[in-house]
Formats: structure tokens, C-alpha cells, sequence
């Protein structure tokens, strides 16, 4: 095939900083989807074409890299994912239990090791378990279980899910929490039946009141979490991401990577609007413009993330009409729908995007009927809001996505078949034939978006690339294929670049290789149209990462040495 030249409209008196040459480039530019070379100046592409077209643009300093005919493509983009709460209990030397799906018995050795080690009175805090192995071995997960192993000590367990949270009797006096207390508009107290007691798990942000009688995530924790999840993320070619749920804490953190040059990737950072998983100090202060303080070409905190319903495990996201085997319970609303609207316009207003935790079809529904007062009173005017997860669509929203200007985000390691995503398969045979509808999206024109929603799933976005493509597992362990409909590999490859380039806001200047964008690109080991996409796209690794023009990763070595060096030289993070 001949490829079509399109250089920029610079002098080629203007030389090049870098040239790679010899390249098999996937452009995701419609006009021209194929390349060989490239030519980039003050990070972005001057040139983009045959390597006669950027020929003219090296000069004495140009730096040359031949890649041999490696394949190239812009850079990726992981639209919700949460490097604090995967990495910052670790660092805080917070239990951490270790195994993928822990047995009752594991969580309980797991318990007694920690207390052993960390002798005292404090808090054994830590993650996870999973109720569905309780379930599983015949046992209740609740305060009676670990009352008869730690009855001294506050416990607090999260649910690998983040669905709620396992607490002692002990953790339960601490926090005050009685037959008495309220429940949260947000989540609830599980109780018994009879006495109003509590059970000991604690569901949604109920959990946010033993937070709130907690000490704080340390600062060095949260730094030493984001920065190692951006050294992950750009190694594995990830150049514009979302940090959802943040405060003034986690943006202070995030604001010093930034100050010592390691924002390796744009982050776009949500704030929590409610204390779904932790206490949000000076929540109205940042929303009212103190979110400003942190702007930089690469960090803003232009969003607001909140959780409009639950989980599937917790059977609190809300649906549309009754969950099975239920005659009136549809999940649960954390907000009033009047709360919402008036919420979604006002942020709006304000040009704050909201980010909105919608895994039922009846939360997503009412998230949708929220934008459109918001477009009807403001008018369209460029916000574009996001409705996370989207693990339940009605059919006749599909086409709401794109009249709406809204993305539908989507966790793809949810659906390859495994024991986690098995587990969640509970809304019953009729939804789960419709969820994870990215291709419904897709075909009805909206803007679809891949999470890893780290740490419910992996950081790493090659996982969730297979599975977009074939719905089944990647490693093998389980056959057959998931629930829903596969996309192909274009499609899946623009789900990861240019639309999230677009849910940023940023594609007229992002997300794809075109003359005149941003130069972010990456180099890969493999060409992903000539290789069998199971069991091989989700081993994919990262050779070389680019932003702005800036060497963020370089497995290859072709910058060591040099003043171009990548931002991160150590080997990638092991997690």
C-alpha cells in the first residue's frame, strides 16, 4: 500500500528534536491511517508521512531513531483508576491480605499474622475479603467472625469489591455505630432483623464512618502511590488517565509530583462529592474554585466523582425493576433524584465534569434524564460528563450518549470469564445478555472509554484491550465467552486512544499521530493486526512511551544518555 504524505506546514529550516524513521505507524487519523515516519518539535508532530517527508526536518541535533519497523500508535488512555487506594494502604503498612480470592480461613491467618506483627491496641485495617467465598465455604461474614478471633482490636476489612466493609464489634464501639445510628443517605448499615444491631458489614459509604474515626492515609503514602503509579501507567503506555475520588490531600500529593517534573501522564483528577470512601475535607472550597490552585498543563481537578448507586455483589445498584427473585427491591439510590438534577446543572454551570459511579440500568437512566436538565438549562456547553462504569444500559438509552455528549465508561476486565467476573454475574440471565454493552455505544455513535478501575481490577490497560476484543479470558484459565458482543480490533484500538482523548476534552489536540497534536505516541513489540488477539494483545509490552515529545518510558535505550533520558529508568513497578 502506498502511504499518502501529510507534513506540516513548517519551514523545513525548522529541524526536528526527534525523527523516528522506518516505523509501521497506526495513525487512528482517518485521513491518513498509516505512516512510516514522524517528525516531532516542542512536543508535537511537525510531520507525519514517508521518511522523504521528514528527511528535511533533521538537523545536526535531530535525535534518529530507526525503529526497525516496529508498530506504532498513540498513546493510551485508563479513563478511571485509583493508584491511592491500590497502593497507599501498603505503603501506610496497612494489612494486606494477599490472595486474588481469599478464603475465610486466609482473611482470619492474614488477621492474626498482622496483629502478631504490629502488637498494640491500633487498628488492624487492611484489604480484602470476598463475601462470595464466605458464601462459598458456608460461613457469614460479620462481626460474630471476627469477634471470635479478635475481639480486642478494631478490625476493618474491605470487600474486594469496595462494596463494604467486614468490622469488629470493637471497631463498631469505636465508631459509635449502634442499634441507633442512621444509616447514610449513600449506604447502609447491615443489621439483624429483630434487634436493629449491627451485623458488622457496612455497605457502600456507610463504610466512611469508620474512616472518619480513623487516622488519615499518611501523605508519603499517597505521593509514593501515585508516583509509582505513573511510572507503571507510562511503562505500559498510558498517557492521559483519571484519578477518581480525590481530596485535598491526594491532590497535594499529586501537585508534588507535578512540582518535580514526574506527572508522567495527564491526569485528570475527581473529587469525591460525597464521603463514599474516606472523609473529603473542604469539599465545597475546592469545588467553588480552589481546584484551580492545582491546574497545570498536565493536573486539573475538574471533576466530581460520586457514587450514584451500589454494587452488584451488595445487590444495592439500582436497576430499573426489581432485582430477581425480588418483588419491590431495585438496588439503592444514594441520592434523591431531585438531588441529582440539581447537582449535574449546577456543576455543569461551573464547567466541572461530573463522573458519575452508575453500574444499575436505573442509575444510569436517571444519570441521563439529570444531563439533559443540565443541557436544557445551560445549554451544550462542552462539558462532557461520564457515566462510570455503565455496567447496565437500557437499550433505548444507547442513543443518549451521543445526544447528549456524554461517555459511557466501561471496566472490560469485568467481562472475560474468571470466578471475579462470575461472581458479579447476578442481575439475572435478561441483563447480563446487555451488559458491558460497549458495542450498543459504539454503533449508536456515542463515545465509548476503557477503566481499569484499580484496584477492583488490574492497572494494566493490555488486559482489558484483549478483552474488548474477544470476551474471553486471556490467560486461558476459564473457556468460553462472557456475556455480550465483541468490537474489533479498530474499533477497540480507537476506544483506548482517541475517544479517550475526546472524554478529556482534549482530542483537537490529542490522541491521534497528525500533524499539529500533541506527540504522544508509543512503540510496541509486537503489530497488533498481525498477531492472534487472544492469549498474545493482553502481553503486549511498551517499548518506547512518548508525551508531549518527552521520553516518559524507554525499554529500548535509545535516549540513555542523552538529555532526552525517559522520566522513569527503574525497572517497572511489580504490581
Amino acid at each position: 500500500m502506498t502511504t499518502p504524505s501529510f507534513v506540516a506546514a513548517s519551514s523545513p529550516a525548522e529541524t526536528a528534536d526527534i525523527v523516528l524513521i522506518n516505523a509501521n505507524i497506526h495513525t487512528v487519523d482517518d485521513n491518513t491511517p498509516r505512516a512510516k515516519a514522524v517528525a516531532i518539535r516542542s512536543g508535537r508532530f511537525m510531520a507525519v508521512g514517508n521518511e522523504d517527508d521528514v528527511t528535511p526536518f533533521i538537523g545536526d541535533h535531530t535525535k534518529v531513531i530507526d525503529l526497525e519497523g516496529r508498530f506504532v500508535m498513540p498513546g493510551l488512555y485508563d479513563m478511571h483508576t485509583h493508584p491511592d487506594l491500590a497502593l497507599a494502604p501498603g505503603y501506610a503498612d496497612y494489612l494486606n491480605i494477599g490472595f486474588e480470592d481469599p478464603t475465610p480461613e486466609e482473611v482470619k491467618q492474614a488477621i492474626l499474622d498482622y496483629a502478631d506483627s504490629h502488637p498494640g491496641d491500633g487498628w488492624i485495617y487492611g484489604q480484602y475479603f470476598v463475601r462470595y467465598t464466605f458464601k462459598q465455604a458456608g460461613l457469614v461474614a460479620d462481626r460474630d467472625w471476627l469477634d471470635s478471633f479478635m475481639p480486642d482490636r478494631p478490625v476493618a476489612i474491605l470487600d474486594r469489591s469496595w462494596g463494604c466493609m467486614m468490622v469488629n464489634s470493637r471497631a463498631l464501639a469505636l465508631a459509635n455505630i449502634t442499634a441507633e445510628t442512621q444509616d447514610p443517605r449513600h449506604g447502609y448499615i447491615e443489621r439483624d432483623s429483630i434487634t436493629h444491631e449491627p451485623s458488622g458489614i457496612l455497605v457502600d459509604g456507610a463504610y466512611a464512618i469508620i474512616h472518619a474515626t480513623m487516622p488519615p492515609t499518611p501523605q508519603h503514602a499517597l505521593t509514593r502511590a501515585y508516583r509509582e503509579g505513573l511510572h507503571f501507567q507510562s511503562g505500559h503506555g498510558v498517557v492521559g488517565t483519571k484519578y477518581v475520588h480525590v481530596c485535598e490531600h491526594r491532590l497535594n500529593a499529586l501537585r508534588s509530583l507535578d512540582q518535580d517534573g514526574k506527572l508522567s501522564v495527564r491526569v485528570e483528577a475527581a473529587i469525591s462529592w460525597q464521603d463514599d470512601i474516606f472523609p473529603v475535607k473542604r469539599r465545597w472550597e475546592l469545588l467553588a474554585g480552589e481546584r484551580h490552585y492545582y491546574r497545570s498543563n498536565r493536573l486539573n481537578a475538574n471533576a466530581v466523582k460520586f457514587h450514584f448507586d451500589g454494587t452488584h455483589e451488595s445487590r444495592s445498584s439500582y436497576l430499573s425493576t426489581p432485582w430477581p427473585g425480588e418483588k419491590n427491591w431495585r438496588g439503592h439510590l444514594n441520592l434523591t433524584p431531585e438531588h441529582i438534577v440539581d447537582m449535574v446543572v449546577d456543576m455543569d454551570r461551573k464547567g466541572v465534569r461530573v463522573i458519575a459511579h452508575c453500574t444499575g440500568d436505573g442509575a444510569s437512566d436517571i444519570f441521563l434524564d439529570a444531563v439533559a436538565q443540565a443541557r436544557a438549562r445551560n445549554g451544550n456547553n462542552g462539558v462532557r460528563h461520564q457515566c462510570a462504569h455503565s455496567t447496565t444500559l437500557l437499550d433505548t438509552n444507547l442513543v443518549r450518549f451521543k445526544a447528549l455528549d456524554v461517555t459511557a465508561e466501561f471496566s472490560p476486565v469485568g467481562w472475560f470469564p474468571s470466578s471475579f467476573a462470575n461472581a458479579r454475574a447476578v442481575f439475572g440471565e435478561e441483563r447480563m445478555q446487555r451488559a458491558y454493552n460497549f458495542k450498543g455505544v459504539i454503533e449508536a455513535g456515542g463515545n465509548a472509554v476503557m477503566g481499569t478501575d484499580w484496584p477492583v481490577s488490574s492497572l494494566n490497560p493490555w488486559i482489558g484491550f484483549e478483552a474488548m476484543i474477544t470476551r474471553q479470558n486471556p490467560f486461558g484459565e476459564e473457556e468460553g465467552q462472557f456475556f455480550g458482543h465483541p468490537i474489533s480490533l479498530e474499533q477497540a484500538i480507537r476506544v483506548m486512544t482517541i475517544n479517550g482523548a475526546w472524554c478529556m476534552g482534549i482530542e483537537q489536540h490529542a490522541g491521534s499521530i497528525s500533524v499539529g497534536k500533541s506527540a504522544d505516541l508509543i512503540v510496541l513489540d509486537r503489530d497488533l493486526f498481525d498477531i492472534a488477539i487472544k492469549g498474545n494483545l493482553h502481553a503486549t509490552q511498551v517499548e518506547l512511551t512518548l508525551l508531549e515529545g518527552e521520553v516518559t518510558w524507554d525499554r529500548l535505550g535509545a535516549f540513555t544518555d542523552t538529555d532526552m533520558a525517559a522520566t522513569w529508568q527503574e525497572p517497572l513497578p511489580a504490581f
